[in-house]
């Protein structure tokens, strides 16, 4: 093979697939070719609104249990008839509420009305994050893909260990006296 056979330059290789046969015409409507149905483009969950515009969904962490209202709106969160800065003082389970909206992208752009009983304010946070996670997807359904890989529609299945007769804890023994 000589050097004048082979493509030396980028410029020759354009001007070969320059001239190279143009492929085939795609065949016409009248040929008998099977029709493949388009792909769904609907979720496959179907958005669950109320009369009042609002998704519900309930919310579970150790001991507490979150009823959540999600509707459009300017970003704000009450939970149990006061803001969230009130309610939740510390930045950080602030912070833990605001997760889903973080993930879907959605900040800002949803009004939040939950009532929140039983447990602790960890685990109250973690009850009102599960319950925004579940009405966002039940109100936009697209979101659930993100939203469920992040991990808040799983309920966080720990809670605290019983305490057992003959101990002073769940595990702990009584302190040992000698004497």
């Amino acid at each position: 093979m000589s050097d004048t056979d082979s493509v030396s330059s980028l410029a020759d290789l354009k001007n070969l697939t320059a001239a190279a046969p143009a492929p085939a015409a795609a065949p016409s409507a009248d040929a008998e070719a099977p029709v493949v149905p388009a792909a769904p483009t609907m979720p496959l969950r179907d958005r669950e609104v109320d009369a009042q515009g609002r998704s519900y969904a309930t919310g579970r962490r150790k001991d507490a249990v979150a009823r959540v209202w999600l509707k459009p709106g300017s970003g704000k969160v009450t939970v149990n008839g006061r803001d969230q800065e009130v309610y939740f003082a510390r930045p950080t389970l602030r912070l833990v509420i605001n997760q889903p909206f973080a993930v879907a992208g959605r900040e800002g752009q949803y009004d939040i009305v939950c009532t929140v009983k039983g447990g602790g304010l960890s685990g109250q946070a973690g009850a009102v994050k599960h319950g925004i996670a579940q009405a966002l997807t039940k109100f936009e359904p697209a979101l659930r893909s993100a939203v469920k890989a992040a991990g808040f529609l799983t309920r966080d299945p720990r809670v605290v260990e019983r305490k057992k007769y003959g101990r002073a804890k769940a595990r702990r023994s009584f302190q040992f006296s000698k004497r």
